[in-house]
């Protein structure tokens, strides 16, 4: 009997091992999707078995002040599920690396000045010249640069500040529009109204949706006063 108890206590501590690695792994494979991150937390959920085989069923993730392609990200909770992993090469000690595609749920908060502090993002910066392309009226230039200069948040309104670069004259600029969810993977922005100091280039009730694509899935979509939130589900792939 004590014998049959040693053993099992091996097996166990032989698990809570490759728990330990695979966590690791799964860290180490977080940390390298992004450029910094001030907090990580990862729980693994699954049994004996299921770990050994490479198959996990879900993996909580908690994470704050990640910046993921020059955005800053103030907090994220995900929950991933039916993983397949190469396990046999993580206890080897190689890269984690995800064998089938994985569908993420979960929260994510972005506070208004850390999307101001992800202004020069190539992320950022390169949604907000697209969206500019959509909404500037066809006789203004689309060539000319604009240096974006702040970002407010407010009730179900977004505010973009910035400077406009024409004939080596600058105009400020300023761009207010509200946002609704279509569909899971489809935004509507409309209530579009732009306006320089000298009168409105554009002031009407044009509307522009955008396709996220099929891999996104957006329950909710709240913008309240220095603050966004987004709730929904994306797949990841390998």
């Amino acid at each position: 009997m004590p014998e049959q108890n040693s053993q099992t206590k091996d097996a166990t501590n032989k698990i809570r091992i490759i728990t330990q690695v695979l966590t690791t792994a799964l860290k180490l494979w977080l940390r390298a999707q992004v450029s910094q991150i001030s907090d990580l937390e990862v729980e693994i959920k699954a049994s004996d078995r299921q770990i050994l085989s490479g198959r996990i069923p879900s993996v909580s993730i908690f994470a704050t002040d990640a910046i993921y392609q020059g955005l800053l990200i103030t907090q994220i909770q995900l929950i991933a599920e039916n993983i397949r992993i190469n396990i046999g090469s993580v206890l080897k000690g190689k890269p984690l690396r995800l064998l089938e595609t994985v569908p993420v749920v979960g929260d994510l908060i972005i506070d208004e000045k850390d999307l101001n502090a992800s202004l020069s993002s190539n992320l950022l910066s390169t949604a907000l010249s697209d969206l500019l392309v959509k909404v500037l009226p066809t006789h203004c230039s689309q060539s000319q640069p604009i240096t974006w200069q702040e970002i407010i948040l407010d009730h179900n309104q977004i505010i973009l500040r910035g400077i406009r670069v024409t004939n080596s004259e600058t105009t400020p600029l300023k761009i207010c529009l509200s946002s609704q969810l279509l569909s899971g993977h489809e935004l509507q922005i409309a209530h579009i109204k732009i306006l320089p100091d000298q009168g409105d280039i554009l002031e009407d009730n044009h509307e522009y949706n955008l396709d996220l694509g099929s891999d996104v899935d957006i329950q909710e979509l709240t913008l309240i006063p220095g603050k966004l939130v987004c709730r929904g589900r994306i797949n990841v792939n390998p």
